[in-house]
């Protein structure tokens, strides 16, 4: 194939896989950040590193079928118009037609894997951190008014009776037991402003009362105050507030393939299942790029007359998201119940690489030269 046509062939199926890409990519991670993400996350500056810590996830999830349907759609549209015929009267081969398309798909492999090892990993971990503050209320303007908090495993509760402004509240109401002091207080004020720092929160009590009791005491404390502070461990100003813990789909490649769990331990066997099923997503999904390529290629080439009539259309733009997407649940579903079925899925692509290259093999042989 002459150069010229080979690069305006691959540019064309580079812009087309990109579009797609967009338009798959772009729905799923706003309908999930939406559909998970409470309005008071959204209004409280988690928006940001939820979508950062989803879209390079969702990307290398996705490349390869939009590379796949970009791939479907184009050779449709050169059949239809009956340019592969021209190609073919051209006295190039089937593979040499193929060749754009596969060096597309080459590059999309290599720039999954990337995203898959490393982009993903480094991004996946803001949204659990996102998940933590959530579900432990760690982002004071994510509170709302009337209701009870507890902080502290339960040795702190909150409550408040509305909001003033983005930061500053009315009628709080603090009880909280010191294990330091032994000493349980209640804590009234008119006023209270969430002011943050480099440690978490620091909670500015105006113009309240404070009744502190010792355990097993009968006496009270009773003092008003004009200003008063507590420090609570909120979000801050130095970050989301770190997990205890660190996911399999945080390591980068090597850390990765190094923390394999090992054991017979029920614990350990769920430790491998998690494992297996992000293995078989980082290496499997990345490749496929190039099978759902070939496997268009060849459903187009097969099914589409000379002419470019038939429906061959049809049956790529079917066939590579149905297969996808069947791989896609093997390796998140299948998986994780038992880590031996990752050999199903190995099939599954050896299965579409197979056909691909004796469908390709069949028509490259059954193919022509005319004179």
């Amino acid at each position: 194939m002459p150069r010229l046509l080979y690069f305006y062939l691959a540019k064309r199926l580079f812009i087309s896989a990109l579009l797609i890409e967009t338009s798959l990519c772009v729905p799923v991670v706003l309908t999930s950040l939406f559909h998970y993400l409470p309005a008071s996350a959204l209004r409280s500056g988690l928006l940001v590193p939820a979508l950062m810590g989803t879209f390079p996830t969702v990307t290398y999830i996705a490349l390869p079928m939009a590379v796949g349907i970009a791939v479907a759609m184009e050779f449709s549209r050169m059949a239809s118009e009956g340019m592969i015929a021209v190609l073919y009267s051209l006295r190039l081969s089937v593979w040499s037609i193929a060749l754009p398309a596969v060096v597309v798909a080459t590059i999309a492999v290599v720039f999954g894997y990337w995203v898959s090892s490393f982009l993903a990993p480094t991004y996946v971990g803001e949204m659990h951190d996102v998940i933590y503050v959530i579900r432990n209320s760690l982002n004071h303007r994510m509170l709302e008014p009337a209701q009870f908090y507890t902080f502290d495993d339960g040795a702190r509760t909150l409550y408040f009776q509305r909001w003033k402004t983005q930061d500053v509240v009315e009628g709080m109401f603090i009880h909280q037991f010191s294990k330091k002091k032994n000493e349980e207080q209640i804590i009234f004020a008119k006023e209270a402003e969430f002011r943050r720092n480099a440690h978490g929160v620091l909670l500015i009590l105006s113009h309240g009362t404070s009744q502190s009791e010792v355990a097993g005491s009968t006496k009270m404390r009773s003092a008003d105050f004009d200003e008063n502070f507590l420090q609570i461990d909120m979000q801050g100003t130095g970050g989301l507030p770190k997990r205890n813990w660190v996911g399999v789909f945080e390591l980068p490649a090597l850390k990765f393939f190094e923390s394999r769990p090992t054991g017979t331990t029920v614990e350990a066997k769920h430790q491998l299942s998690e494992w297996m099923s992000e293995a078989t997503k980082r290496i499997a999904i990345p490749f496929i790029a190039l099978t759902h390529t070939l496997f268009a290629i060849a459903l187009v080439l097969t099914f589409s007359s000379a002419t470019g009539r038939g429906a061959a259309a049809v049956i790529a733009l079917a066939a590579i998201p149905l297969a996808h997407i069947t791989i896609l649940i093997g390796s998140e579903s299948l998986v994780r119940q038992d880590p031996r079925l990752v050999v199903v899925i190995g099939i599954a692509i050896l299965a579409e690489l197979l056909a691909s290259l004796v469908l390709l093999y069949r028509k490259s042989a059954n193919f022509a030269v005319p004179r």
